[in-house]
């Protein structure tokens, strides 16, 4: 068959039918619209008969009508055959668009003018990703490798941006500075924001996880755009909302393209005596297709047609194409997609639509492609039209939002997400193959002393650095998750007995123990791990995490670097401890906290110089709770603070009560220093006590020092500037350093009671006991000898020059209204 007869009613039909995304009408000589497709309705938002009959010129602004830019156009059209231009154009509500306007001159056999042949192209969109791909790709790397038509931002629970990145400034015009802060709704119309549209889309995102439309958005200049629009809610560990995702993309050439096609078909059907007058102008609205075109005679298999577009995409020119077979111009791949396609679309004779990929001369692409025939009688296809869109990028952003959906952006492993549906995979495949599961928590030790003393950057390379080292540990059918922090745990499929998960969790641990060595730093750390086994332990993926996670508590608990297996008494235990912290934090408001002052004596004159302040919790159920019985538990919940707080308010307000000049010790957690607001807490504790800052003894263990110890000594410095006095208690029990006495002055050092218990006994206690009272006396710091019982101790440690005493010797701690009593 001889190439496509461009005068065939039947060729206009088809290639009318393809055109999905322009406003094509005529005009009269004197550019009078004489008649209006359904792609011109849709595009300009007039009906035909609202519009025929009219000037054109009411598609532009009155500025342009007013200098004449419409005549003008149709002025050149006239001399040269030919306008072309951009421009913006109005809609019939008044709404604008950037457009790209061809207006052919239109004339009979004899050369006269008959009028204009008009196509109008919205191009804002176009306009914009070319201006901008270079910096698109840059900023998004990762998240959206070659996509160049996403815009993608966070908002806050509220609706408001919180981020903004090159894409949604491409797409909506505004800059950064100009639109965090400000609420996602500016970009809906004024219409859509009467009737709650935003605020909805955010409503159906917190509560079904996504929302997902489309519709008309508004850029920064007021344009209206048809965008396909994302909302997906952000959670945290808790499941707590923080925020959303938002992703948008305009997606108006897309809804337009086949539609308009459809409407150009009708509309050369409609107007057969024009298709003479049409003829000159279609080939530049299928140039303009943003999809490969390719006609082809189903009988012959010749290639009728091919556009600009399929040029580019198959590596072949149009004038090489037309009149030959597919596998006579193309490569033997390309040729091979097309007989496909054609031969699927024509079986399926309704329409086709299949997503495949295919190595082209730009690389491999996906392409989604349409194939619709042309009927020409007789059950017989006359054209077959085959429409391939490159969705290449498409399908590249989906993908990699789905991977970071399930994945820790900072290493890279699997996050809550994955684990969970790993882990009900690996269960589900264990009850039919009768096999065990293991369910490991790890913990990094001591991580929060890395990042406090060199930086939260520094320790994100040291957790990505770990991820490598336990991945490498790993089978590739177990799952390595990040859950936050520096909590990891794994999933391990198929295990034939526990002593499976006993092996992988000590190689777990020794991996982890050879130093790491990170920017010049080489360190050793840790690795706590807790196990639970299905079906043995339970059979519930949230059970047995927080089994593992137990049994991780108990490795911590046990001296680290450990690991323990799951028991039942530890779930016992924990409910007696969410029990407890229950009460902790009733008895906190319910007053139940008091304080039992016990004296502390003065060797010289004999008197009681002060008191230290315990707390004593009185529960109605168990009577009185001693403190290391809760304490541990509120540094552990963080409810150290406010049972610091109570101790410390308190104890300034019974001391300033005593009018006497005697002083006042209160204990502070090494928890409590972590706390950057202390020292505001502790001068305001002074100033609503009024209690002089000098009678405020604050008692400080060696444990302060070691985490965290030039932040720390800062803070002491900062308290002592107060006025107060600090005192170093329990020393000589850890890990003392004699250079700590040199960066700070103490004003107190408080000798343990089991040195004091064993001195009478033991050579070695005593002579720690004359180290310690001889160097504080250099010094000239005060010492307290803790846990005096009898005269005996009593007389050996005023021999060795010890200035105060404390122990039951000389009282029991009491209650506030029982002190005078001692």
């Amino acid at each position: 068959m001889s190439p496509i007869d461009l005068n065939s009613d039947m060729m206009y039909r088809l290639l009318v039918q393809s055109v999905v995304d322009y406003a094509i009408y005529l005009l009269s000589p004197e550019g009078v619209v004489t008649n209006w497709n359904a792609g011109a309705q849709r595009a300009k938002g007039y009906r035909a008969a609202e519009i025929v009959g009219q000037h054109f010129s009411v598609f532009y602004s009155a500025q342009e009508r007013d200098a004449g830019v419409p005549q003008r156009g149709l002025q050149q059209a006239r001399d040269t055959g030919r306008f072309e231009a951009t421009g913006w154009r109005l809609r019939k509500d008044g709404s604008s668009f950037w457009a790209h306007v061809i207006i052919d001159a239109v004339r009979d056999d004899e050369g006269q003018l008959i009028g204009f042949a008009k196509i109008t192209r919205d191009c804002t969109e176009q306009q914009r990703l070319q201006n901008e791909q270079r910096e698109q790709e840059r900023r998004f790397r990762l998240l959206v490798q070659g996509v160049k038509d996403y815009a993608i931002y966070m908002l806050d629970p509220q609706g408001h941006v919180q981020n903004w990145n090159a894409g949604a400034q491409r797409a909506k015009g505004y800059s950064a500075g100009e639109i965090v802060g400000q609420h996602f709704s500016l970009f809906y119309t004024p219409e859509d924001r009467s009737t709650g549209l935003p605020q909805r889309g955010l409503e159906t995102a917190h509560r079904e996880g996504r929302f997902e439309a489309e519709g008309i958005r508004l850029r920064k200049d007021g344009s209206a755009f048809w965008a396909h629009v994302i909302i997906d809610a952000v959670r945290d560990d808790e499941g707590q909302l923080i925020g959303f995702a938002k992703i948008t993309r305009d997606i108006t050439e897309r809804r337009q393209h086949e539609q308009e096609l459809l409407k150009a078909k009708e509309l050369a059907e409609s107007y057969s005596e024009e298709m003479s007058n049409l003829s000159r102008f279609l080939d530049s609205v299928i140039g303009n297709i943003p999809a490969s075109l390719i006609v082809r005679n189903p009988q012959s298999g010749e290639i009728l047609l091919a556009n600009p577009q399929a040029e580019r995409l198959f590596g072949c020119s149009a004038q090489a194409m037309v009149g030959q077979h597919p596998q006579a111009c193309l490569a033997a791949g390309i040729a091979r997609y097309i007989e496909e396609q054609t031969e699927q679309g024509i079986r399926a004779k309704t329409g086709y639509l299949r997503e495949q990929s295919l190595e082209t001369p730009l690389g491999l692409r996906t392409l989604r492609t349409r194939v619709a025939l042309s009927n020409g009688g007789a059950n017989q296809a006359s054209y077959v039209l085959m429409i391939a869109e490159d969705v290449t990028d498409e399908l590249a952003a989906h993908a990699q939002i789905h991977h970071m959906a399930h994945h820790d952006a900072l290493t890279g492993l699997a996050n809550r997400t994955l684990f969970a549906e790993r882990l009900q995979e690996a269960l589900a495949e264990s009850a039919v193959e009768r096999s065990l599961v293991g369910v490991l928590c790890l913990d990094l030790d001591n991580f929060k002393n890395i990042n406090d003393a060199l930086g939260h950057a520094f320790g994100d390379r040291l957790l990505r650095a770990l991820a490598t080292r336990l991945k490498g540990t790993l089978r590739d059918q177990d799952t390595l998750a990040r859950l936050g922090g520096d909590e990891f745990a794994i999933v391990l499929r198929n295990l034939d007995c526990p002593e499976s998960a006993h092996r992988t969790a000590q190689r777990l641990i020794d991996v982890v123990a050879p130093s790491f060595m990170i920017d010049d730093h080489s360190f050793s750390v840790g690795l706590s791990v807790g196990v639970a086994i299905a079906p043995n332990d339970h059979q519930s993926a949230d059970q047995l995490l927080r089994y593992a996670d137990l049994a991780l508590y108990e490795a911590k608990r046990n001296g680290r670097n450990r690991f323990e297996y799951f028991q039942p008494e530890l779930d016992a235990a924990a409910r007696r401890r969410r029990t407890m912290e229950m009460d902790l934090r009733t008895a906190l408001h319910l007053g139940q906290l008091q304080l039992h002052y016990q004296p502390i004596i003065d060797q010289q004159h004999g008197q009681i110089s002060g008191y230290e302040a315990l707390m004593r919790w009185h529960h109605p159920l168990n009577g009185l709770v001693m403190p290391m019985d809760f304490i541990p538990l509120a540094e552990e919940t963080g409810l150290i603070h406010e049972v610091g707080a109570r101790a410390l308010n308190l104890a300034c307000q019974e001391a300033a009560s005593w009018n006497t000049e005697q002083t006042v010790a209160v204990n502070l957690s090494p928890v409590q220093f972590r706390n950057p607001e202390l020292v505001r807490i502790v001068a305001l504790a002074l100033q609503d006590s009024a209690l002089e800052p000098r009678r405020l003894e604050l008692e400080i263990t060696e444990s302060v020092l070691l985490d965290n110890s030039d932040g720390n000594i800062e803070t002491l410095k900062r308290l002592k500037a107060l006025g107060v006095n600090i005192a170093l208690d329990d020393f000589g029990t850890g890990y003392s350093s004699l250079s700590y006495l040199r960066s700070f002055a103490f004003d107190r050092i408080k000798i343990d009671k089991s040195f004091i218990n064993d001195m009478v006994d033991s050579p070695e206690a005593m002579s720690i006991v004359r180290a310690i009272t001889g160097m504080s006396s250099s010094l000239q710091i005060k010492t307290t000898a803790e846990g005096v019982e009898t005269e005996e101790q009593l007389e050996q440690l005023k021999a060795q020059g010890c200035s105060h005493f404390q122990g039951f010797l000389f009282g029991h701690p009491q209650p506030a209204n029982e002190r005078k009593r001692q």
